[in-house]
């Protein structure tokens, strides 16, 4: 089976090589000039082109592409499905964070309990769960849970250990806190802005410390725990997220942020979000 293969960039655009197929996106930090020649982007199978609305549509061509179809990234075998937003079901630039939670958590001496917010396609919560933790994988489309779950259903090497739950972000943690119920690491990566089930409006500038502030009071804080925090919303960088884990967890543990990457075919790197990571031993 075909890898994930990031082979160019620039021009604001990415040149992906996603399983068997060739794909063109958007990538607005490549403001560079592309390194492979042009007859390299002209055997893409896809293009999106992305619209004022925040969506946009898929130009197909050269041959027929099917709805979906499966690929491997990050050790895993993953459902890939171009939506209409431009997304796939996965996110490259995660794979990092991905080990990193795998190592975090087989370092616990005794059962793990896991929380992943706005989960999307259930990738951190396979990694989560692989390394043996017991994982609570939340997000607000019910179609997302039902992609996380035919993830796992391709990966036999992750364990029966994920609970799949939709629901809003906001409204669980806060029942969670009033069942007195404690994870000892909890994920998350927010958007920008989205509107609730009742339209209530979310925006992350204006929510992150609260929502990290719920977080808190559901970790188990008496033993060791995990936080990691990422997001790809412009305004924020690896500092202001570092100060927000910093300003809520009280300075306690090891903090580290930057940016997420993928490597192209080059060995360079493009950036594509940030991430800051808390672990207390």
């Amino acid at each position: 089976m075909t890898q994930y293969r990031l082979l160019d960039t620039g021009d604001r655009k990415k040149l992906e090589q996603v399983g068997d197929y060739r794909l063109i996106r958007p990538a607005l930090n490549a403001a560079w000039k592309p390194s492979l020649p042009q007859t390299e982007w002209d055997r893409a199978d896809g293009t999106f082109e992305r619209d004022s609305s925040g969506g946009g549509t898929w130009q197909w061509k050269n041959r027929r592409v099917p709805e979906s179809w499966l690929m491997e990234w990050g050790r895993f075998t993953l459902k890939v499905k171009p939506t209409g937003f431009g997304h796939l079901g996965f996110f490259a630039e995660q794979y990092r964070n991905w080990d990193w939670l795998r190592d975090t958590i087989r370092k616990f001496d005794k059962p793990c309990k896991t929380l992943n917010l706005f989960a999307y396609s259930g990738i951190a919560s396979m990694a989560m769960a692989e390394a043996g933790a017991e994982v609570c994988h939340l997000d607000a489309a019910r179609g997302m849970n039902d992609w996380g779950r035919e993830n796992q259903q391709l990966n036999p090497q992750v364990p029966d250990k994920i609970r799949w739950i939709t629901d809003d972000v906001m409204k669980f943690v806060d029942r969670e806190q009033r069942r007195g119920n404690k994870y000892n690491g909890i994920i998350l990566d927010p958007p920008s802005f989205g509107r609730g089930p009742k339209g209530q409006v979310w925006k992350l500038e204006d929510s992150a410390v609260e929502l990290l502030e719920s977080c808190r009071a559901i970790l188990d804080m008496k033993n060791p725990y995990f936080v990691l925090l990422s997001c790809h919303s412009p305004g924020f960088s690896p500092i202001v997220l570092q100060r927000l884990l910093e300003d809520v967890f009280s300075r306690k543990g090891i903090i580290t942020a930057g940016e997420m990457t993928v490597p192209d075919g080059d060995g360079r790197e493009l950036p594509a979000g940030i991430f800051a990571r808390l672990e207390k031993n």
